[in-house]
């Protein structure tokens, strides 16, 4: 009996060690896009325009000199509203821009003035 009852704990362990685990789960390398405006953005003049966490500012591309800042809000996943103040022109305004693809911002001053942005790798 003793004899019966090794036997069939040592099949009992051969079969659970041929039961194999599903295999591990692939990660994707692939870099996600950015989401929304986060990040810096250019003109075509070569102005770099940085949205971070609520707060937009906008450098001279070649002495980095501050331009503008202020702060933006999300409208929608496509949407944004900036109120900045222009330090060059002691201005304040309000723009509004519509991303129109994950590299393209399109904006409307609320003088009506337009102007895009590309975004910046």
């Amino acid at each position: 009996m003793k004899l019966k009852l090794g036997f069939a704990l040592i099949a009992a362990a051969s079969l659970t060690a041929c039961v194999s685990s599903p295999p591990p789960r692939q990660v994707s390398s692939m870099p996600s896009q950015p989401q929304g405006v986060e990040g810096n953005w250019v003109d075509p003049n070569g102005i770099v325009s940085s949205f971070q966490g609520g707060t937009f500012n906008t450098r001279a591309s070649d002495s980095n000199a501050l331009l503008a800042s202020g702060t933006y809000v999300s409208l929608s996943p496509t949407l944004v509203e900036i109120n900045m103040t222009s330090l060059v022109r002691k201005t304040q305004s309000r723009v509004n821009c519509s991303l129109a693809s994950p590299s393209q911002l399109n904006c409307t001053q609320d003088t009506g003035a337009q102007f895009s942005l590309t975004r910046r790798s």
